[in-house]
């Protein structure tokens, strides 16, 4: 389409056709002694191969997506432009993306955190691959205080203490609402400093005493049902300050003690409150305060039998300071729904000592991915990073119970990955989210590695099969590159490989005659249809029946990929940077 809004860039429309690796697990690496039948696995290789060798299998079926991929700082040197490299880091980033949202399910997203030096260009780019109806959010999260930054000299540039996550749906009509997650704080501090700042604070009382409870009668009801109606004999209420003195403490430590017990009194207009007036006028009842019982209809009491208080003749209700927060280990803590700006300052401090693994450059605290996961995923729902760094990603998931594939192109998939999850599954790990997310140990997963190329040139510059591939290998690469899936029958050999409807494929390193097809089609049904793959065939037999057809390898496989092709690694925009391992100090980077 002409015309059409768009980012270009030097490059863009140079076609990236990508080879799909066969998975070759490693049993020495794989940790399923505890649980062999997992469906967790950690990938070491190439991201964009390996996606690529996902995407058969995975294919809408990924719950959520978190990436960190590399940030692109300071890509330009004095031996290239910056703006080859600029355009190269969006290609291959574009060809991740793609495959990334064929994996997402329907109902699925995908989080990408990244810095300010690419993050406007990152946006067009996921407009265009994900649709701009799709996006969702941008999230600043804050990853240290400005006094923290590390990096010294002067510079002209604001010091970075924030960095971007961009949210996208696979289908935004099919995503569901993200489940609600809260910022906690505690309740006595936020008084205190209500107090200090001279701000009006109604939450002044506490209920030392609800007195006796004595049943007096009921009513009903606009519906119908029953209101319990009690009265509260020798009630005792104090002021904040009143027992505060009495106790000989201060005001914020009177909030914190008696913070679950403190109201205050309003005249709510609800029809509850109106027909429990009228009984209390139609009774004649004198008892000063007064409660009542009922099972509300609606609102976050539904179904369950609740209690309220009324005082008075025009019964002004107790509004509780725990109704607008939250009790936790017996402390009331003010709760406000997370929104776009997220702080992970005080995750980072102890980030360090995550997972047991140094990795002082890029690692992101495990309660960034939980709060997403809590979002977005439930138990059993899989989640995959193809960016996994040092594992955050997979441990959070692991202790969540959630699913997961990570994929790591590294020397981090041995020295910093496995090791990670090992200690997880041990139960060794206590750090991070391993406490609120009661995580004790099991579980477990199987580790891969991609398989080499396929089709190599000899020294003649002729196209061969590798030879690394024995048969096996051979027939399910080739059905990978197909669209079919290999699961050889017990019965009949050639179903090697099936396909859609009556469909099947079957690879052979053998010369095919005419008596092999001859003996094949005996077998076959007339609805089914079968490929032959191979490597040479008698003169002619190709046109022999029409529901059979023959095709040689490698010649068949030339034009679907770029074989033998090394230059889809992302990471080579940015050089590597060395780290003293001594150094707690985390800075800004990617994972």
């Amino acid at each position: 389409m002409k015309n059409k809004l768009e980012l270009t860039w030097f490059g863009k429309d140079e076609k990236m056709s990508v080879e799909p690796r066969l998975l070759i697990e490693n049993n020495n690496l794989s940790n399923i002694q505890e649980d062999p039948d997992t469906e967790n696995f950690i990938i070491h290789g190439d991201n964009l191969l390996a996606l690529k060798a996902l995407e058969n299998k995975y294919a809408g079926k990924i719950k959520c997506i978190y990436i960190d991929p590399p940030y692109n700082i300071n890509a330009a040197n004095e031996h290239y432009d910056d703006f080859v490299e600029h355009s190269k880091w969006l290609k291959l980033m574009k060809a991740r993306l793609e495959i990334l949202r064929r994996l997402l399910a329907p109902e699925g997203s995908i989080w990408i955190q990244i810095d300010d030096e690419e993050m406007a260009y990152l946006k067009v780019l996921c407009d265009e691959v994900f649709k701009r109806c799709n996006y969702v959010n941008t999230l600043s999260v804050n990853m240290k205080n400005v006094a923290g930054v590390s990096g010294g000299g002067e510079d002209k540039r604001l010091k970075k203490n924030c960095e971007y996550i961009l949210v996208y749906a696979r289908d935004y009509s099919k995503m569901p609402t993200f489940k609600p997650q809260y910022i906690y704080t505690e309740m006595s501090d936020l008084i205190d400093q209500y107090l200090k700042e001279k701000k009006s604070w109604k939450y002044t009382t506490v209920l030392v005493d609800p007195g006796q409870k004595e049943y007096f009668g009921s009513t009903v009801d606009g519906d119908g049902n029953e209101i319990k109606v009690y009265l509260r004999k020798n009630v005792v209420t104090m002021s904040v300050n009143q027992i505060a003195r009495r106790d000989g403490i201060t005001i914020k430590e009177a909030y914190k003690k008696y913070g679950i017990n403190v109201f205050r009194t309003t005249n709510a207009q609800s029809s509850i409150r109106t027909r429990v007036m009228d009984y209390r006028k139609e009774q004649d009842i004198k008892e000063s305060i007064i409660s009542i019982e009922y099972v509300p209809k609606t609102g976050k009491n539904k179904g369950v039998v609740y209690e309220q208080f009324y005082k008075d003749d025009k019964c002004n209700l107790f509004v509780w300071l725990r109704d607008t927060s939250e009790v936790i280990d017996g402390e009331l803590y003010k709760r406000d729904l997370l929104g776009t700006y997220w702080d992970m300052n005080a995750w980072m401090k102890n980030v360090t000592k995550e997972g047991g693994v140094k990795f002082p450059n890029s690692k992101k605290p495990e309660q960034l991915i939980r709060t997403i996961l809590e979002m977005t995923t439930e138990p059993n729902d899989i989640v995959l990073d193809s960016f996994l760094g040092s594992g955050t990603t997979a441990a959070v998931a692991h202790k969540m119970g959630r699913r997961y594939i990570g994929i790591e192109m590294g020397d981090h998939a041995y020295s910093h990955c496995k090791p990670r999850l090992d200690s997880v599954i041990a139960g060794e790990d206590d750090a991070g989210i391993t406490k609120s997310a009661d995580w004790s140990s099991g579980g477990g997963y199987r580790f891969y590695e991609l398989a080499p190329s396929l089709i190599n040139t000899d020294g003649f510059g002729e196209t061969i099969i590798n030879k690394e591939y024995n048969a096996d290998m051979l027939a399910s690469a080739v059905a990978l590159h197909e669209g079919f899936i290999y699961q050889p029958s017990s019965e009949l050999f050639w179903k090697q490989s099936k396909g859609s409807d009556n469909s099947y494929l079957f690879v052979t390193t053998k010369h095919v005659t005419k008596n092999l097809l001859d003996a094949i089609r005996g077998t076959m049904e007339d609805e089914e249809y079968l490929i032959v793959a191979c490597c040479s065939y008698d003169l002619g037999i190709d046109k022999t029946y029409s529901n059979i057809v023959i095709k040689k390898i490698p010649q068949m496989l030339l034009n679907n990929c770029e074989f033998d092709k090394a230059d889809y690694n992302l990471n080579i925009i940015n050089p590597p940077v060395f780290i003293n391992e001594d150094d707690d100090e985390e800075s800004d980077s990617d994972e």
